[in-house]
């Protein structure tokens, strides 16, 4: 095993995570990607899995590792990169995803945009988000 120090980029991206390894002088060393489920439950609506992301996270940098023939001590640093405005709920107590990743390019919430936009660039009334009680 080699004692030279490694940078690891990981990519969450849309449609694909990868991982990328460089060597010192930014030369690519080895990779490991793999495509990421698109979930379209409605017209509009773009979903990810994110438990499949942090599984498809440690298998592409598990990939890029066998394939240069290192081990986890061999990086020095990590860069991360991820997809935009894509968010996720985790139980703060299991640490599960409440529901899926709604990404970024979803158009669920198009209608609070337009409202902003017609407000011109304000606040929307927050009140009709509430529920009656």
């Amino acid at each position: 095993m080699s004692s030279t120090q490694y940078v690891l980029s990981i990519d969450n991206g849309t449609t694909s995570t990868r991982a990328i390894i460089f060597d010192h002088e930014g030369n690519k060393v080895s990779s490991g990607q793999l495509e990421t489920t698109q979930i379209f439950p409605h017209s509009g609506w773009v979903e990810h899995d994110a438990r499949e992301i942090w599984q498809n996270t440690h298998t592409v940098i598990q990939l890029a590792l066998d394939q240069a023939g290192l081990s986890a001590a061999s990086i020095a640093a990590v860069g991360i990169t991820n997809q935009r405005e894509t968010t996720v709920v985790w139980d703060r107590t299991t640490g599960v995803p409440v529901y899926n990743a709604i990404v970024w390019q979803d158009t669920r919430t198009q209608s609070i945009i337009d409202d902003v936009a017609l407000a011109g660039g304000s606040s929307p009334d927050v009140n009709r988000f509430k529920t009656k009680t």
